[in-house]
């Protein structure tokens, strides 16, 4: 977050459209209920969804509703160090010129975990119109591929298992190690997934995460120790608006990082913060319905996949290189794939089968559904959503059939063949003309810039390993 707004909430030209009356009855309900209340914060999430913005007083809530608040549009050509990635030309080229944000309805809420009573509302760019999308703004680049089911009469469901670590706040030696539990006073250190034990040993903390996300109406419904220690999953109920899924996902996140904070713990979404232990990922399921409400999805009557969901597989799994960068968005997010960490590392998919790319999983014929396994904890949920649903989109649009499905140990039968590197997915990403059909070749430039901006940083760092390996032995 900034610091307390400015003048630069400032009013925008008097002439642009306004919002709803009802959004305005939004905020003028929100703060009759909340006496209490004394600031707002305002966020929007960049490119690598970290969320930033502003925080105002209450008494400026209705002015952000009416006239929205400027934000410059440079905040979507931000490396992941928040620096501002200049070839883009979204920066000084530009004069670092202002954009309007406006309120995302149904999104003002409280933030449970402060201390002084502070609510929080999201907020999207616009032109200075306040009419047209900046085109960089990833929740807007995932709303146009949506709108391209509804011409298809579809509407896709979704919904997102986030993996994340606790860790200590404190870490000596520049690396994370496990927080000590509340109930023993010692670092947890087994690798029993699903275990209760481990549930137990944080309590509290995962229970207050449940809570603060019920008291913001974010559907978090259960949460599972996953295989390494302090780490977890969090499952959030699928909703049918894709954009609204991954609204809950960003807002998740900051329940999950501020809940840690209120119990002296960290929390870390990095893919791999642990060479030895298992990645942080990040499954997206997803479904299609019809306007009759039907899943398309559901399997024929003799049991068999119905012909949507054969062509969906068929387009996620044939375009999977393409779009690795959105699912895979940093250098750490490659050190995830092993097959002795379940992330498949080969297009495939099956029935049932936790070792694939795409897995279908069992159950009754009308909740049937694709679960993409491949993304990282660290990927931008609205840029990983419009990824897979271009794919879905491409597959149905051209009845693309997918290869056979694999049975068993996929890690056995099919030998590595997806990007292993950063560079290698960016490559991928900037020659697909099927992500520059859906995703839109401008808004691909300022990714693939950006990204490209970090990896040349990166590969200048001189490593620790590379001096002891080299630095008396050569």
């Amino acid at each position: 977050m900034q610091s307390l707004a400015g003048a630069d909430t400032a009013p925008v030209d008097a002439d642009a459209a306004k919002p709803s009356s009802g959004s305005i009855q939004e905020a003028e309900a929100f703060l009759a209920a909340h006496p209490e209340i004394h600031f707002i914060d305002l966020l929007i999430a960049d490119m690598n969804g970290i969320v930033r913005g502003k925080r105002i007083d209450r008494s400026a809530l209705l002015k952000a509703y009416e006239k929205g608040i400027a934000l410059p549009a440079s905040i979507f050509a931000l490396n992941i160090q928040g620096t501002t990635v200049e070839e883009t030309g979204l920066g000084l080229e530009i004069g670092d010129a202002d954009r309007i944000c406006l309120p995302i309805p149904d999104t003002l809420n409280i933030e449970p975990w402060q201390k002084r009573p502070t609510g929080q509302l999201l907020m999207t760019m616009y032109e200075l119109d306040r009419k047209t999308p900046f085109f960089a703004d990833p929740r807007y680049v995932l709303q146009r591929i949506v709108e391209r089911f509804s011409e298809l009469g579809l509407k896709p469901v979704s919904a997102f298992e986030l993996e994340f670590y606790l860790i200590d706040q404190e870490n000596l030696t520049g690396r994370p190690q496990p927080p000590r539990s509340p109930m023993s006073g010692k670092r947890p250190n087994s690798v029993q997934v699903y275990s209760m034990d481990d549930l137990d040993e944080y309590a509290e903390f995962l229970e207050d995460v449940i809570e603060a996300a019920h008291e913001q109406d974010i559907p978090a419904d259960a949460i599972v120790a996953e295989s390494a220690p302090g780490q977890f999953e969090v499952n959030l109920h699928h909703v049918d608006d894709p954009v609204k899924a991954c609204d809950y996902n960003v807002l998740l996140k900051r329940v999950i990082k501020n809940v840690a904070y209120d119990h002296e713990m960290d929390t870390t979404f990095m893919a791999k913060p642990y060479y030895d232990q298992a990645g942080n990922g990040m499954h997206v399921h997803i479904s299609l319905v019809d306007a009759d409400g039907h899943n398309v999805f559901a399997s024929k009557p003799d049991g068999s996949l119905g012909d949507m969901l054969r062509w969906a597989i068929g387009g996620l799994l044939e375009t999977l290189p393409q779009y690795m960068a959105f699912l895979c968005p940093n250098v750490n997010s490659y050190r995830r794939f092993s097959p002795s960490f379940f992330v498949p590392c080969a297009p495939t998919w099956g029935i049932d089968n936790r070792t694939v790319a795409v897995r279908v999983p069992g159950g009754d014929a009308d909740a049937m559904r694709i679960e993409h396994r491949l993304a990282g904890a660290d990927a931008n949920p609205y840029l990983l959503m419009a990824a897979l649903l271009s794919a879905i989109h491409y597959g149905i649009s051209n009845k693309i059939e997918p290869p056979p499905q694999t049975e068993g140990n996929a890690y056995d039968q099919h030998e590595a063949s997806l990007p292993t590197n950063l560079r290698d997915a960016l490559r991928e990403l900037e020659t697909s003309e099927v992500m520059k059909e859906y995703i839109g070749e401008e808004y691909l430039d300022v990714f693939v810039l950006c990204k490209e901006s970090e990896l040349e940083e990166f590969e200048k760092t001189i490593s620790d390993l590379e001096y002891m390996w080299y630095l008396h032995t050569v």
